[in-house]
């Protein structure tokens, strides 16, 4: 087991600075800049919505990293085989799905890629044990577990406001009370992103073709408008800087 990590964060997104602000308080991890010549034990890419971006950082963390470089890469919208893929040497690509802030969550699932070796698993497994990380295995697949179900009722919740069922704040009070949900489905979806929810939708809509899957059509309105969610100040709700919500619609 490894007893110190050199890693490297690439991305411009909350899951990247969030990653980044756990990273630095562990005595173990260092964290590094992705240039050639720095010996790196692993990359963590973060991209999620822009697939095309995606994909070019992959390709471009591969041309500075050496083979034995562990490449771990967010799945929310596509599944680690087909991202591994676009690699040279697929075989160092583990995918990994999260859907809160890092400080909060416990639990990290991972995929391996159908490409993957099994040693680079295991030190996906001690990475983020080192980060103070549950860790569960889950199969290959768009989106894995906890990210895909929430994205789920969050897109059911979001069709109801748009159908006028109720609104945002008592569609997000009868969810929260009638299930003992920690905060309603759209209050939960500013939490988490509304990029990244979109993303998983997106994603299982592409990879499946259900029609179950179909992201509402209000989801990209918002994100075309910048309206993601708590980290922008505005999703469903609208946020100020002391901390404070209130309804926008």
């Amino acid at each position: 087991m490894k007893s110190s990590w050199k890693i490297a964060i690439v991305g411009s997104n909350a899951l990247a600075a969030s990653l980044r602000d756990l990273a630095s308080v562990v005595s173990d991890i260092e964290l590094v800049p992705l240039h050639e010549g720095v010996d790196i034990d692993a990359v963590i890419e973060t991209t999620n919505l822009d697939l095309a971006r995606k994909k070019q950082n992959l390709q471009q963390i591969e041309e500075h990293v050496s083979g034995d470089t562990l490449i771990l890469s967010s799945c929310l919208g596509l599944t680690a085989t087909e991202t591994a893929s676009w690699l040279s040497h697929p075989a160092h690509l583990v995918g990994f799905a999260t859907f809160v802030q890092q400080e909060e969550v416990e639990l990290v699932e991972i995929a391996p890629a159908l490409q993957t070796d099994s040693a680079f698993l295991e030190r996906t497994c001690q990475l983020f044990d080192a980060m103070g990380r549950e860790i569960e295995v889950i199969d290959d697949q768009v989106g894995l577990v906890f990210p895909r179900i929430l994205s789920m009722i969050i897109n059911e919740a979001v069709f109801a406001w748009m159908e006028r069922v109720a609104t945002v704040e008592d569609i997000d009070t009868a969810m929260q009370k009638g299930t003992n949900y920690p905060m309603g489905p759209l209050a939960w979806a500013d939490e988490v992103g509304i990029d990244d929810v979109y993303a998983v939708l997106a994603g299982l809509y592409r990879e499946l073709g259900e029609e179950r899957y179909r992201p509402a059509a209000l989801l990209k309105k918002m994100i075309y408008a910048g309206w993601l969610g708590k980290k922008c100040g505005r999703g469903f709700y609208r946020y100020t800087h002391q901390g404070g919500k209130e309804t926008v619609a």
